[in-house]
């Protein structure tokens, strides 16, 4: 190809991404119905792997737009397939559809009073990571855009997965489980893109990171074994309690001393502790788990053989036992710096260059990172916070709150994004 030809192909490349695809009227019909879904999921949330009525509601959608529509997908994922009028290359939008094991404590007239079962314990769930908003955003992208299949020079694929924020205890499910099923072939995913609302970022706005945007999740279980005896006379005993204080405060040495942290953030927390009945008693055993946060994989192989080698020697030094299991969650969120450069004029087009940032890598974890190993991906941030709130509360709290005034422009950023990418 000679210089003037690719010179050419560039400024009619860069010409298309340029245009809008005239699609405001679309876009306006839509944001009422995708506000209306959002609170009907939010006020009827499903835990990870149980989201059968989240999936019977999505299915129904999308075959009402004419989708071919595969449902049972790593157990309650659904995925909608819209064929453009022209071939082309194929794009897939993700969202994830699961609810978390949170009371919610807002007072919305569509505030969910779910209650379910959680690893034994009665417990309310709640969509408290905006995952509600995620599911209602596709469902609008979709119908947006099968309206408009004389745009599509392709195929769009609509991956609804369930189970993002971990399968139950001893089942498969998520983004791992759908890729291990096939969803990004057949037809063969050439990029994909998601997002994720957050109730941080004033609505509005989108920010991004190029390259590595969260980290590699992981959780591990420490089991202590002690000796067990009268809380009045703990010299009769090992006390497993103690044990498990000294573990937690030797884990984080690693943290403090040995990560270097002006590379990479790294986090170690463990979560919950389990032990003992009664007052009086030094219980026989302990048990801790908790999750590791890496965004360099030297980091995270440094990390994990010296959470396995301290562990048990920390035990032994007080009489005691204790071992260590390390499961990989998620991988690094790691978005294509190529790809991110393809797509910045159509976010920027969509938002208003002012309301596209960037932003530094987060510790939080995604498992969209498991679909981004296998093609490349691109994963952006949507302002979900009223603009000037300065009490805006985290996400997995039960005081959790999006302002759906910017919804609409998660729908137009995804809408948009699928059909530049596969007019390039």
């Amino acid at each position: 190809m000679n210089k003037l030809v690719f010179t050419v192909m560039l400024l009619l490349g860069s010409f298309a991404m340029s245009q809008d695809h005239n699609l405001e009227k679309d876009y306006n019909a839509i944001e009422s119905k995708v506000i209306e879904w959002r609170r009907d999921i939010h006020q009827n949330p499903e835990l990870s792997n149980r989201e059968f009525k989240t999936a019977e509601k999505i299915a129904a959608h999308l075959k009402s737009l004419g989708m071919e529509v595969q449902t049972g997908v790593a157990h309650t994922g659904v995925v909608g397939i819209l064929k453009g009028n022209r071939a082309g290359k194929t794009v897939a939008l993700r969202a994830d559809i699961d609810a978390l094991p949170v009371m919610e404590r807002n007072d919305l007239p569509f505030k969910s009073t779910v209650t379910s079962e959680f690893r034994g314990i009665k417990v309310g769930v709640m969509h408290a990571c905006g995952h509600d908003t995620h599911t209602a955003i596709l469902m609008g992208v979709a119908e947006v855009l099968s309206k408009n299949k004389n745009k599509i020079n392709g195929t769009i694929k609509f991956i609804f997965q369930p189970a993002e924020e971990g399968a139950p205890e001893g089942e498969e499910g998520g983004a791992l489980m759908m890729v291990k099923e096939g969803v990004l072939k057949n037809p063969d995913v050439d990029a994909i893109f998601g997002l994720h609302i957050n109730s941080q970022t004033p609505a509005g706005v989108i920010r991004y990171t190029s390259g590595g945007a969260m980290a590699a999740a992981q959780t591990f279980t420490i089991n202590v074994k002690g000796k067990q005896s009268h809380g009045s006379q703990p010299w009769s005993g090992i006390d497993p309690i103690l044990i498990s204080a000294k573990i937690i405060d030797g884990l984080q040495t690693i943290i403090s001393r040995e990560a270097n942290l002006t590379n990479e953030a790294a986090v170690i927390t463990v979560g919950k502790i389990t032990s003992g009945v009664r007052f009086n008693i030094i219980p026989e055993s302990a048990e801790m788990i908790g999750t590791i946060r890496t965004l360099d994989y030297g980091m995270k192989d440094h990390i994990n053989r010296r959470m396995e080698e301290m562990v048990p020697a920390i035990a032994k030094t007080y009489g005691g036992d204790a071992t260590i299991v390390i499961q990989d969650m998620t991988d690094i969120t790691y978005n294509e710096p190529k790809l991110v450069e393809q797509m910045l004029p159509t976010i920027k087009r969509v938002a208003g260059e002012p309301n596209v940032q960037t932003q530094k890598a987060k510790t939080g974890a995604e498992d969209f990172s498991y679909f981004q190993r296998e093609v490349p991906g691109f994963f952006i941030f949507l302002g979900g916070m009223t603009p000037g709130n300065q009490a805006a509360f985290p996400h997995h709290t039960p005081d959790f709150k999006i302002d759906e005034s910017g919804l609409l422009l998660g729908v137009k950023a995804l809408t948009e994004m699928s059909l530049d990418y596969l007019n390039m």
